[in-house]
């Protein structure tokens, strides 16, 4: 299968190698021409300098962009993936797909459904879950609002970087799950770092702690992969808190859509913005136990 793939950032780089490592025939664009050079020093495949020429005889097309306008401009742009279906005369029939797999608003993804079938083929909002690690050891989380027959080719074609996958509903429910995702993430993360913290203040010996506790209805995946490296005043790997900022304003910008209150969300959002401007906006989500321990 000809498999395009746009966006090789920390998430993009390794999914699309292990499309290539599948044996899938890939055709790699990023921006930075650069990034595309260096994957094709570890990987088999091609790549191309418009993201219209590699749509072009792709069956596939998949997206790892960072914001709204990116995936607006690679879709649409003058030498956007859709004009790259243009040129190729492509279309539904011949299995067209367009996979996002940017943290993205619902409703661009409901606006990029709508365009891609003005042009006879197919857009599927499919935001992963498992961060940096989770794309290197092909361990993601994927979430998918697409029209049901699409679904069987979405997971054919992502398998080698999937550990569960599901179709949610049409066009932006993957989008909106990942918004709960988000929600999610963001309280314990800000119950983990106060939790830390006042163990640290009460003369507890932290490991033997979080060993106990890692193993009742307290553990979870932040607990068992960030408290050590929190310990360790380490947090420059992980997800951004920029990127993080920028998902928590979506699910905060549809709450207010759907008339809905989070008020923890909006509370460790504020949290976040706080360590932007103490210079921490590249540095981990987990970082929210540097600002309780620089309280005074």
């Amino acid at each position: 299968m000809n498999i395009a793939f746009i966006g090789l950032g920390t998430m993009g780089f390794p999914m699309a190698g292990h499309l290539s490592n599948a044996g899938f025939n890939v055709t790699v664009y990023n921006r930075t021409e650069s990034k595309a050079d260096q994957w094709l020093q570890q990987y088999s495949g091609k790549k191309a300098i418009t993201p219209a020429a590699a749509a072009k005889g792709a069956e596939v097309i998949l997206l790892c962009a960072g914001r709204d306008s990116d995936v607006e401009t690679l879709m649409t742009g003058h030498d956007g993936i859709l004009e790259g279906i243009r040129q190729s005369g492509q279309n539904c029939q011949n299995g067209q797909i367009i996979i996002d797999h940017t943290t993205t608003s619902s409703v661009l993804a409901e606006r990029m459904s709508v365009t891609a079938q003005q042009m006879g083929c197919h857009f599927v909002d499919a935001p992963v879950s498992g961060g940096q690690q989770g794309a290197i050891n092909g361990q993601l989380s994927i979430m998918v609002g697409c029209d049901e027959q699409l679904l069987d080719k979405v997971i054919t074609t992502t398998a080698p970087y999937t550990r569960a996958i599901a179709r949610l509903g049409t066009a932006g429910f993957g989008q909106k799950t990942k918004m709960v995702n988000q929600i999610c993430i963001a309280g314990l993360l800000q119950g983990l770092a106060e939790a830390i913290h006042f163990a640290q203040h009460n003369d507890l010996d932290l490991e033997k702690v979080i060993q106990v506790i890692s193993q009742g209805a307290a553990g979870s995946w932040q607990m068992n992969n960030r408290y050590q490296t929190m310990l360790d005043n380490d947090y420059d790997h992980g997800f951004a808190i920029d990127w993080m900022r920028k998902d928590l304003g979506i699910c905060l910008d549809q709450a207010k859509r759907s008339g809905v209150a989070l008020p923890v969300t909006e509370l460790v959002d504020q949290f976040y913005a706080e360590l932007q401007l103490m210079g921490e906006g590249r540095s981990d989500t987990s970082v929210l136990l540097k600002r309780l321990q620089q309280q005074k």
